[in-house]
């Protein structure tokens, strides 16, 4: 397999590691970083090759996947010294499916234009779950020529690819994902409470309202854990909190009054002071038990 058609990856996460995983085991020749080596060591015992920096990632490949966790991360990913930027090769492609504001995106895109290079935006949802299964719903921001280039390495990770529009756009399109996925969680664990005080199974409450309207991915994947008291983390509350103060942010910057978004932000922020930090997101539950 020539340069162009090598592939780096970056950031070996709960999701990252499961991410590159399919890649590797679809057959593609990868270069792997993480800041903590220790998270790669499967990754590597599979195949992978293992680089110092994401310079050296970003030298070695044609086509570069970053996914972690923070804006901070990604701006040090690409800009820092050693940095994706400073390695990369004229005619790359790199793809970031981290959730960042979309105006570094834009950055990352107009930065990778004048070096010679494409960039697309592709953040994912569907948690740990949907990494581990290459179920992952992804939304994708660039010139859709690009993305349509790298679709089939997409296609190893998720059973839907969407193209946004231009870079940015999938971005823009998490935010939206996020936003439902708050509002939703909410419902979800306001009717376990309702549930468990008037005295029903809840269980049985999932069986009976999961075949109407309720229906939905966290009432099938999510409420048994809360059920269980399982606070393992599917995707952190940490990094939830990052994107809803990235779309609070962006809903400012447009003008947008959303009480429902800061209701959100306002719960998730209590579920992180009363020590979940680093639970999954269905640790929501604590903080509404508590009001």
């Amino acid at each position: 397999m020539n340069k162009a058609k090598t592939i780096g990856w970056i950031g070996t996460g709960v999701m990252g590691g499961a991410m590159c995983g399919h890649l590797l085991a679809a057959g593609h020749t990868v270069s792997v970083f993480s800041r903590t080596r220790e998270k790669a060591t499967d990754l590597v015992q599979k195949g992978a090759t293992w680089c110092a920096s994401p310079a050296a990632v970003a030298a070695q490949s044609g086509i570069v996947f970053t996914m972690v966790g923070t804006p901070a991360e990604v701006r040090q990913v690409y800009f820092s010294a050693d940095g994706i930027f400073d390695g990369l090769n004229k005619a790359s492609t790199m793809v970031d499916m981290s959730t960042t504001a979309p105006s570094l995106s834009l950055e990352i895109a107009e930065t990778a234009s004048q070096s010679g290079s494409y960039a697309v935006d592709a953040p994912v949802s569907g948690g740990d779950i949907g990494a581990r299964d290459a179920t992952l719903s992804i939304m994708a921001g660039g010139k859709e020529s690009v993305v349509n280039e790298v679709r089939p390495l997409l296609d190893c990770m998720g059973k839907s690819i969407t193209y946004m529009g231009p870079a940015g756009s999938g971005q823009h399109a998490k935010l939206c994902n996020q936003l439902v996925v708050a509002g939703t969680m909410i419902g979800v664990c306001e009717a376990l409470l309702y549930a468990s005080k008037a005295g029903l199974d809840c269980n049985q409450l999932i069986a009976a309202i999961r075949p109407g309207a309720a229906g939905c991915w966290t009432l099938d994947n999510l409420a048994p854990r809360i059920i269980k008291g399982d606070d393992a983390p599917g995707f952190m509350v940490n990094h939830f909190l990052k994107d809803l103060g990235i779309a609070v942010q962006e809903a400012r910057a447009l003008q947008l009054d959303l009480p429902g978004l800061k209701l959100a932000h306002k719960l998730y922020l209590e579920t992180q002071k009363i020590g979940h930090g680093q639970s999954g997101t269905q640790a929501l539950i604590h903080a509404l038990n508590e009001l």
